[in-house]
C-alpha cells in the first residue's frame, strides 16, 4: 500500500527506516507534545517497526511513513487506527523538528483520511493531542476536524496528569467530497 498526495509518499516503515526514524522520534520536545517515548532508541523503533506488517494486513492500523518527494528523506509517521466495529479511525502523527512548518503533517493527514473515509468507508475520524499541543489541534482542524471536548486528566504523561483535547468528523462534515 502506498498513498501520494503533492510532495508526500505515505508508504508502510522498512526495516532500514528504523534508524532514521529513531534519530528524528529522539527529540524532547516530540515526547512532550505527543505519546512517543523518551528517550526513542533505533531498537524501540526496530519493536515498533515490526509490528506494522501484521496491523496492515488485517486492517487494524495503518501506519505509514511520511517520505518528501522532493528528497526522498524520512520526515515523520501518520497513522491511521481502525475500529471496523464501529467503522471508525483515530489519527495519530508526529514530525520530526526539521520539518515543522512545513504543512507536511496537514498534508499527510488529509491524505489518510480521504484513504479512511473513501477506501476504508470509514464513518467516523477522530484525533486526540495533548491540551498544549497547539501545532497538532491546528493540524486535525485543517483536515476538517472539529473540536469535541476535553479529556481532563486523561493521560499520564512524565509523571503528571495532563488533558487532552478530543477532535472529531463524520463522513457528512466533509465539505469537498
Amino acid at each position: 500500500m502506498q498513498l501520494e498526495s503533492a510532495r508526500l509518499t505515505l508508504r508502510p516503515y522498512r526495516k532500514t527506516d528504523a534508524e532514521r526514524a529513531a534519530e528524528l522520534a529522539n527529540d524532547e520536545e516530540i515526547a512532550r507534545r505527543t505519546f512517543v517515548p523518551h528517550p526513542y532508541t533505533v531498537e524501540h523503533a526496530e519493536t515498533w517497526i515490526a509490528t506494522h506488517e501484521e496491523a496492515i494486513e488485517e486492517g487494524t492500523a495503518y501506519p505509514l511513513a511520511i517520505i518528501e518527494k522532493k528528497s526522498g528523506e524520512l520526515t515523520g509517521t501518520m497513522t491511521l487506527r481502525v475500529n471496523r466495529k464501529h467503522k471508525n479511525g483515530e489519527l495519530a502523527y508526529w514530525v520530526g523538528r526539521p520539518f515543522w512548518g512545513k504543512g507536511y503533517a496537514s498534508e499527510a493527514a488529509r491524505r489518510i483520511a480521504d484513504f479512511g473515509f473513501d477506501e476504508l468507508e470509514l464513518e467516523r475520524m477522530w484525533g486526540r493531542a495533548m491540551a498544549d499541543n497547539i501545532p497538532s489541534q491546528q493540524v486535525m482542524r485543517k483536515v476538517g476536524l472539529r473540536y469535541e471536548g476535553a479529556l481532563r486528566h486523561e493521560v499520564l504523561h512524565d509523571g503528571e496528569f495532563r488533558d487532552t483535547y478530543m477532535y472529531g468528523m463524520i463522513r457528512a462534515d466533509r465539505s469537498d467530497k
